[in-house]
């Protein structure tokens, strides 16, 4: 360093360029990255909060593992509805305001969910729910990717989606506490009330976030060449083979992991006979390494390129289920594999966003986007009903693995058949 110069930390962090890929973004930008971001951990918040519930509602209202599952299915179910159409609309009016409205249903829906006073109301409530998770991930992912350079497309989308980790993490930390302080029949509840401060995210979206640019030329051509598409068009003869394999390779990645995070905390608690407070801390570990998966996910995706980073991903996935359920471990061991397994399952999905968006056109981006996903995420949903199922003949740990197991094989198969694309440019 030159005598007399000044150091600040932010030189040492552009030399590294570790964070280059923020750096390099405009204001425009990195609004809509903090808006996504935030989105997708209110996201996380008001999803998982049912999976540290349920063992309180099966205790209170009688009900058995098959219809546990039926609730955590059918948010899936209909999420993967509520993408589909919110992909749609944001092709035709604007990625900003659908991200919005998604944000402000759900969170309505998750407060709606604390008041529910039997298995059938919170059946709907959840089905509800859906409609709004399933848009915000679709909206979301599309806005980044279309607001920053080809180059950081991976990186940026994926560190977007650690989001998820950090809203699953204060669930985990929120439901430790809550539970500590209120009675078990009020503390289930004050879980989903809690989820309707986040949705104040909506009032920053409006203010500070932009539509992209590419999407805003590519809607003035077609107004001005008088140029109506279809919302089937992603199912044509030139699109169709990228959607089905697309879609494919989302359920893998999604029955894998939900079959997983579920089922977790009763996993912990049921199977190997956990506290509440010392499932929290088993969990805090797996959310950790989701973090970090996300992260290192996110810079693999430009660095080796989307099908390989998805094919070593979801090999490590399927390995590190199989190996956390079944093994005879102690408590210990189950705490230190804890990490590797919440790395792989989140660390898979840091590059999907970025992946999927580069399969489709600018006309029908968040469209096929967001039906691959959407569905994908339907037909996953599936996965943690069939635990339940058959976790009433078998061991909880057997059906967990077996289901993650069959999820990332169908992600490989997937990504074998796939075309790179990392670093395209959007037209």
């Amino acid at each position: 360093m030159p005598p007399h110069s000044k150091f600040e930390p932010h030189q040492l962090l552009a030399q590294s360029n570790a964070l280059g890929w923020f750096q390099e973004m405009d204001e425009r930008g990195k609004k809509a990255f903090y808006a996504a971001w935030a989105g997708w951990g209110v996201d996380a918040y008001d999803f998982v909060t049912f999976s540290f519930i349920v063992v309180t509602l099966i205790n209170l209202w009688g009900i058995g593992r098959e219809e546990a599952g039926l609730l955590g299915t059918v948010t899936l179910l209909f999420s993967s509805l509520g993408g589909w159409i919110a992909g749609i609309l944001a092709d035709r009016y604007g990625r900003t305001k659908l991200l919005q409205g998604t944000i402000i249903w759900f969170s309505i829906c998750t407060v709606g969910i604390g008041f529910a006073q039997d298995f059938t109301q919170f059946f709907i409530l959840r089905a509800l729910q859906g409609l709004g998770f399933g848009g915000e991930w679709a909206v979301g992912a599309v806005l980044v990717a279309e607001s920053v350079a080809p180059k950081n497309r991976g990186k940026t989308v994926g560190i977007m989606q650690s989001g998820w980790a950090i809203g699953w993490g204060m669930a985990a930390i929120l439901y430790s506490l809550v539970y500590l302080v209120l009675p078990e029949d009020l503390a289930w509840r004050c879980m989903f009330w809690l989820g309707a401060i986040p949705s104040l995210l909506v009032l920053y979206i409006r203010r500070n976030v932009v539509e992209p640019e590419v999407f805003v030329q590519t809607k003035a051509a077609k107004e001005q060449a008088q140029l109506r598409t279809s919302a089937l068009t992603i199912f044509s003869a030139p699109l169709l083979r990228t959607t089905l394999l697309a879609t494919l390779f989302c359920t893998g990645m999604q029955g894998g992991y939900y079959a997983t995070s579920i089922w977790l905390p009763m996993f912990l608690k049921t199977e190997r006979h956990l506290s509440v407070l010392s499932t929290g801390e088993y969990l805090l570990v797996v959310i950790l390494g989701s973090f970090l998966g996300y992260v290192c996910g996110a810079y693999l995706a430009d660095y080796w390129g989307r099908r390989r980073n998805f094919v070593v991903f979801s090999t490590l996935s399927a390995a590190s289920t199989i190996l956390y359920t079944t093994l005879p471990l102690s408590n210990t061991q189950i705490l230190l594999l804890g990490f590797p397994l919440g790395f792989t399952i989140s660390g898979i999905f840091a590059g999907v966003g970025a992946y999927l968006s580069e399969l489709f056109p600018s006309e029908h981006r968040a469209n096929g986007q967001s039906f691959s996903y959407s569905f994908g995420r339907g037909i996953g949903a599936l996965f943690p009903g069939l635990v339940g199922l058959l976790g009433d003949k078998l061991s909880l740990s057997s059906s967990i693995a077996i289901f993650g197991a069959a999820a990332y094989g169908a992600v490989l198969v997937a990504v074998i058949l796939l075309h790179e694309n990392k670093g395209q440019p959007f037209e």
